[in-house]
């Protein structure tokens, strides 16, 4: 009865007050619901609806999504971060239109790149209406607290026992609302910090909120210090205003997209002007930065130089193209290298 019961209370109160408009509900297709999931990864729904409207109007649908070059994905996706998902978004569209079908059960999602079984449950439960649990960060919050449980949920024994409690609440009927609904509670009310508990549906049985555990559950992450990477970005610029810029491997931090050529110190970059005859007109070095990821904090430091005699190379183990200003809005750059090329150009 406490399963029927948690569902009866959630369902209802998704009918009143779950989100029903997103862009991803309409019209509900397992590729819509596929991009909105991996887009939703790690990002906050208001960042990614611009997002997904701008990607679903460039590839709408699965094919062209397969036809196109990955620069062309990750222009699109272009301050979103975690870049690997895009690249994996792109190298599983090229496998799902080789098999000809958009995989329908939980073993073929979860062999394409990025999709794991918390994606794999949402996808075939929203489109399918297959009932598969899902254990998103929303619904490990709401479960965790709901259920009492303690310890951080990267766990093995935690998770187990989270995906435990996911599988019994999910229903057979009425599972791509009950899915939502899961996610909404989490996203509006059960939220990390300043849960609204008296207006949650599941407030009575809560044991987070009858043990007065809310601020204490999840169980945080065991914290540890984060490394500190420096470097230092070259923004050379040539008489025509033309910036140089290289193309990063196509795994790893900012994978596949453009970039500025990065150094140790600024000796370095002498060395490495001098090495290529570039002759320095003048030179500024700006104040660091911070941009941190999940793992680490990476402080950089421009250095704008000019030069007045052009240059035309091919940089080893990379390509290096020069870029006129207009041109650098239409290229896949990170965030903090777009900020600083609109900084450098006034």
């Amino acid at each position: 009865m406490e399963a029927r019961h948690f569902q009866q209370q959630l369902l209802a109160w998704f009918d009143r007050h779950g989100r029903k408009d997103l862009p991803w509900q309409n019209p509900v297709t397992p590729y819509r619901v596929w991009i909105s999931e991996i887009m939703l990864q790690q990002t906050q729904v208001t960042t990614v609806i611009p997002y997904f409207n701008r990607f679903i109007e460039r590839f709408p649908e699965v094919e062209t999504l397969a036809q196109a070059p990955v620069d062309s994905v990750l222009q699109l996706w272009a301050g979103l971060g975690y870049y690997a998902r895009a690249r994996n978004l792109h190298k599983s569209a090229r496998l799902i239109v080789e098999q000809g079908f958009f995989p329908d059960s939980l073993e073929a999602l979860m062999a394409l790149p990025g999709i794991g079984r918390s994606t794999a449950g949402a996808i075939l439960s929203i489109a399918c209406r297959q009932s598969q649990p899902i254990l998103d960060g929303n619904v490990k919050r709401v479960l965790a607290r709901y259920k009492g449980l303690s310890g951080w949920p990267g766990e093995s024994r935690v998770s187990k026992a989270l995906w435990a409690a996911s599988t019994d609440y999910t229903p057979e009927q009425r599972v791509a609302d009950y899915t939502q609904a899961m996610m909404d509670l989490g996203a509006t009310l059960c939220t990390r910090t300043q849960p609204k508990c008296p207006a949650c549906p599941l407030a009575s049985d809560c044991v987070a909120r009858i043990e007065k555990k809310t601020t204490a559950l999840p169980t945080p992450k065991p914290s540890r210090k984060q490394a500190v990477k420096q470097l230092y970005f070259l923004c050379l610029t040539d008489r025509e205003r033309r910036t140089l810029l290289e193309l990063r491997p196509a795994t790893g931090i900012w994978g596949g997209l453009w970039s500025l050529p990065e150094f140790d110190s600024i000796e370095a970059i002498h060395n490495w002007c001098l090495s290529r005859h570039i002759d320095i007109k003048s030179q500024t070095c700006l104040p660091s930065r911070r941009h941190s990821f999940s793992h680490f904090h990476l402080d950089y430091t421009p250095l704008c130089i000019n030069t007045d005699n052009p240059i035309n190379f091919v940089m080893e183990g990379s390509r290096a193209v020069w870029y006129k200003p207009e041109q650098i809005e239409t290229l896949a750059l990170a965030a903090p290298i777009k900020r600083l090329l609109q900084l450098t150009r006034g």
